[in-house]
């Protein structure tokens, strides 16, 4: 199979050549070209041709969101990596890119130490998302054949349909999650009787606006969740970065909990740590949703979902970035239904019993055609 062909933009000749180190030293990827501004990226495009794109947020003249909005209007399918500071402002913008079509993101290394520790962090974060990106496969797969015998006989196992009542909706993400997140939660209803928590695999400041920016387009309030708040139906919260979120019996309610217990996966949040949890505490009432992301976070927690008669739905192949957290769920057999994106909320509605007004229905897809 021949080479990953990378375009690096970045008006910093340093960076630049930090990127083709890192990237150009493995033997699966090929520097295809470099550009220094976002205009000389896009003339650069045809000529390249490359599989993906690592985009820095801040250029003058023409920056990186921009550079992103004429992309897509001529290559809308292209991965793009934004490289992005750890900074307020960078997660700003970063939020926006990926807002307006970016794959995924890398952040800049801050306090490496060193040229070869700063190379070292971008090696280890930057390959598999351009790895992962560029999986070559059809334009629509369905699930495995061995998960859908697999999940056809769990389902066959569980309680007829309607006699399980669904109290928590729990759901883990990575790659891909915030447009993922952009298109479901703004497509539940205003009378959903059960909270949802998220895990999204992002770093600190990141959560935080990843919350605002769904809270701004959703009728359900969302925002990052903090030590202590009571669980509330029709409310969302978002794992803060850096820390596990986790659920627990408070008195009569249930209350959310954080911590910085070990990485999980090599993630902290973790989906593993948070569906344990929701397993634990409400049992077959928790409905968990695994949705596009890389690695395999996510299949332990949903072992636990299971083993405990919850209910476990993953996003489907052709609809996701990056099948691999809800592929491995998929392909061990507990998933109760395997489901393209843009089925999984109404199938939420119909699970919890909310009750979705005509116009509810309108203004979700409005919000949803708009982006």
């Amino acid at each position: 199979m021949p080479p990953i062909r990378v375009l690096i933009v970045d008006d910093s000749v340093v960076t630049r050549r930090l990127l083709a180190d890192c990237l150009g030293g493995d033997p699966d990827i090929e520097v295809a070209g470099t550009a220094a501004t976002g205009r000389i990226a896009l003339a650069k495009i045809t000529q390249v041709n490359p599989d993906v794109i690592t985009l820095d947020v801040e250029m003058p003249d023409m920056d990186g969101i921009q550079t992103l909005i004429e992309l897509r209007k001529l290559y809308p399918r292209l991965p793009v990596i934004m490289f992005s500071s750890l900074t307020e402002r960078g997660a700003a913008s970063t939020i926006d890119a990926l807002a307006h079509g970016a794959s995924d993101y890398v952040t800049k290394p801050s306090n490496a130490g060193s040229v070869a520790s700063a190379l070292q962090c971008v090696r280890d974060e930057l390959i598999p998302k351009v790895k992962a990106l560029c999986v070559r496969r059809p334009a629509e797969t369905p699930a495995p054949p061995e998960a859908a015998a697999a999940a056809a006989a769990t389902v066959a196992r569980l309680a007829p349909s309607g006699t399980r009542r669904i109290e928590v909706l729990a759901i883990g993400v990575s790659t891909g999650g915030p447009n993922a997140l952009a298109q479901l939660i703004p497509e539940l209803p205003a009378s959903l009787p059960v909270p949802v928590v998220i895990v999204q695999h992002m770093p600190p400041m990141f959560t935080k606006l990843l919350a605002d920016h769904l809270s701004g387009s959703s009728k359900l309030p969302v925002r990052e969740a903090a030590a202590g708040e009571i669980l509330a139906s029709g409310h969302v919260w978002i794992a803060p970065g850096d820390h596990h979120l986790v659920v627990a019996r408070a008195g009569g309610g249930v209350e959310l909990r954080v911590n910085q217990a070990p990485h999980e996966n090599s993630c902290r949040p973790s989906v593993d740590v948070l569906f344990r949890s929701v397993a634990e505490v409400y049992g077959e009432h928790a409905l968990a949703i695994v949705l596009t992301g890389m690695g395999q976070d996510g299949l332990i927690g949903a072992t636990w979902i299971k083993e405990r008669r919850g209910t476990v739905l993953v996003q489907d192949e052709a609809s996701s970035v990056v099948w691999g957290m809800p592929g491995y769920v998929a392909r061990a057999g507990l998933a109760d239904r395997v489901l393209p994106l843009d089925a999984i909320a109404r199938t939420i509605v119909g699970m919890t019993g909310a009750r979705r007004p005509p116009s509810d229905v309108g203004d979700a897809r409005a919000v949803v055609g708009a982006r």
